[in-house]
C-alpha cells in the first residue's frame, strides 16, 4: 500500500495543470527577470530581430499618450492569458477543429479503416514494416516541406489500424509523430528553419545540403529503430506498455478489435478512398507548389468529407451529426494549443525573451570553438519552449547567433543547423509544443505517460544532433 502510494505521489499533473504552472511561473519571472527589447526590421516581408539593439525598459512607465504601462503580470493576467492565447492561435485551433470535423465524416464510412487493413493484411506476419513504411514518408514530409499540422488526421488513421494489429496508442502515435519529428529536425530544405535562416545569414544555395541529407538518413533510422523495438517489445508484451489498462477503453472508442482487419470493403468505401488520396495528393501540391497552409489544407478536408459523406450514402444530418463529434473528439487537442500559447503571452507582455535571449547570447560570447556548437545547440533547444515556433525562433536568433558563429571563426551555417535541430528536437517533450499536445490528445495519450517512454529517446536524439552542428561549424568556408 505505501508503494502504491508513493507512486501516485510523483503523478504527473493533467497538461492543462502543467500549462498553467507554467503561466504563473513566467508571471514570476516578468517581476525578477529586467524586461528590454531588439529593434526589428523587415526582411523579405518577415520580422527580425537587429542584433546589438537590445535596450531595456522600466517594468513601469508611461507611453506617448500618457498611460501607465506596467509590465510586471499579476494573477488577472494570468487568468487572461488562456482567452489570449486562443484567440492568437485562432487559426491553428480552427484547422484543429475543422479538420477534426471533417475527418470524422470520413471515418464514419469506414473507408480508411477497411482500406488500410487490406493492406496491412498483404504484410501477414510482416505487419511490423508498416511502422518504418510511414516514418519514412512523415520523415521526408518533415524534412521537405515542414510536415507538422497536416500530420495530425493520421493520428485518429492510425489508432484503430495500429490496436488491432496488436500494437497499442503510443505505437500510433509514435509512428506519425517521431517520424515527423525527425524529418523536421533533420530538416533538407525545410523553408521554415533552413530556408528562413539562411536567408537571413544571406547564405546561399543551402551548401550544406550534403550534411543535412546524411543527419536526415541517421535519425531517421535511429527514430524506425526505436519506434520499431517498442513496438514488437509491446506486442509481444502488452502489459508492458505504459498505457495499457487505458487502451483497454480506447479499442472499444476506436472500434479496434480483431474483426477490423476482416472488414469489408466496399464499393462506395473505394470510392471515399479515391477521393481521400486524391485529397492527399492536392494538399501535397498545394503545399509544395502553391505555398498552401492551413486555410487551404481545411478546405481540402472540408470538401473531402463532403463528398464521402455523399459517396457513402449519408444523409445531410449524418453528415452533420459525425462533423459534430469530430469537433467535440478533437476540442481538446484545440484548447491545449490556445492554453498553450498563453505562457508566450505572459513572456511576450511582460518583454522578458528579449532579455532571456540578449543574455545567453552574450554569456556565450568568448566561449571555446569546439564546446560552442554544443551550448548553441542547447540554448536553441531551451529557447524553443518559449518560442515554439521554428520560422519564430529563426526571425528572433539567428541575426544574432549567426553573426555570433562568425566571431568565434566557424561556418555561419552553425547557427542554421543549431536552429533548426535544437528548436525541433525540443518538441519531442516540451508541452508547449503544438503537435505534441494536440497529438497526445487525439491520441488519448497523458503527457507524462509520453515523457515516460520519451525521455532516452531525446537524449539520444540531442547528442546525434550536437554532433551535426558541431561538424557543421567546424567545416570550413568555401
Amino acid at each position: 500500500m505505501a508503494e502504491t502510494e508513493k507512486k501516485r505521489a510523483f503523478r504527473v499533473p493533467h497538461v492543462y495543470t502543467i500549462i498553467l504552472v507554467l503561466m504563473a511561473v513566467f508571471a514570476v519571472l516578468t517581476w525578477v527577470v529586467p524586461s528590454g527589447s531588439f529593434e526589428r526590421q523587415e526582411v523579405n516581408g518577415r520580422e527580425v530581430t537587429v542584433s546589438g539593439t537590445y535596450a531595456p525598459v522600466d517594468k513601469v512607465y508611461t507611453d506617448e499618450d500618457g498611460n501607465e504601462v506596467d509590465l510586471r503580470q499579476g494573477v488577472f493576467e494570468v487568468l487572461e492569458a488562456p482567452a489570449i492565447g486562443i484567440q492568437q492561435a485562432v487559426e491553428v485551433v480552427a484547422f484543429i477543429l475543422i479538420v477534426g470535423g471533417s475527418f470524422q465524416v470520413i471515418t464514419a464510412t469506414g473507408a480508411i479503416t477497411s482500406g488500410v487493413a487490406r493492406v496491412v493484411k498483404k504484410f501477414k506476419s510482416k505487419d511490423v514494416l508498416i511502422i518504418p513504411i510511414l516514418m519514412v514518408l512523415f520523415a521526408l514530409g518533415g524534412s521537405t516541406f515542414g510536415m507538422a499540422e497536416e500530420t495530425l488526421p493520421f493520428f485518429a488513421i492510425l489508432m484503430p489500424i495500429m490496436m488491432a494489429m496488436g500494437f497499442d496508442s503510443i505505437t500510433a502515435f509514435m509512428t506519425v509523430f517521431v517520424g515527423a519529428r525527425i524529418g523536421y529536425i533533420a530538416s533538407t530544405v525545410n523553408p521554415f528553419n533552413v530556408l528562413i535562416s539562411q536567408g537571413i545569414l544571406g547564405i546561399q544555395g543551402n551548401p550544406q545540403l550534403w550534411l543535412r541529407t546524411i543527419a536526415l538518413v541517421v535519425l531517421t533510422a535511429v527514430g524506425v529503430a526505436w519506434v520499431v523495438m517498442y513496438a514488437l517489445k509491446v506486442k509481444k508484451n502488452p502489459e508492458a506498455s505504459p498505457a495499457f489498462h487505458d487502451d483497454i477503453e480506447k479499442r472499444k472508442e476506436f472500434g479496434a478489435d480483431e474483426n477490423l482487419l476482416d472488414s469489408e470493403f466496399t464499393a462506395r468505401q473505394k470510392a471515399v478512398m479515391v477521393f481521400f488520396v486524391l485529397g492527399l495528393g492536392a494538399i501535397i501540391w498545394g503545399l509544395v507548389a502553391q505555398g498552401w497552409y492551413m486555410n487551404e489544407i481545411s478546405a481540402i478536408f472540408l470538401a473531402m468529407a463532403l463528398l464521402s459523406g455523399v459517396v457513402s450514402g449519408m444523409n445531410e444530418k449524418e453528415i452533420a451529426g459525425e462533423f459534430v463529434k469530430g469537433i467535440a473528439d478533437f476540442a481538446f487537442s484545440a484548447i491545449v494549443v490556445g492554453l498553450a500559447r498563453g505562457i508566450l503571452v505572459i513572456a511576450n507582455d511582460g518583454l522578458i525573451i528579449d532579455t532571456i535571449l540578449n543574455t545567453l547570447a552574450t554569456a556565450l560570447t568568448g566561449v571555446p570553438a569546439v564546446i560552442f556548437t554544443s551550448i548553441l545547440y542547447v540554448v536553441d533547444n531551451l529557447l524553443s519552449i518559449l518560442v515554439p515556433s521554428s520560422s519564430g525562433i529563426a526571425a528572433l536568433t539567428i541575426p544574432i547567433f549567426g553573426p555570433l558563429v562568425e566571431l568565434m571563426g566557424l561556418n555561419p551555417e552553425a547557427a542554421v543547423t543549431g536552429l533548426s535541430m535544437g528548436s525541433a528536437a525540443m518538441s519531442l517533450i516540451s508541452p508547449t509544443s503544438a503537435m505534441l499536445v494536440a497529438g497526445l490528445g487525439v491520441c488519448k495519450i497523458p503527457l507524462g505517460q509520453w515523457w515516460k517512454v520519451a525521455w532516452k529517446f531525446f537524449l539520444v536524439v540531442s547528442v546525434i544532433c550536437m554532433a551535426f552542428t558541431a561538424v557543421s561549424g567546424l567545416i570550413p568556408l568555401p
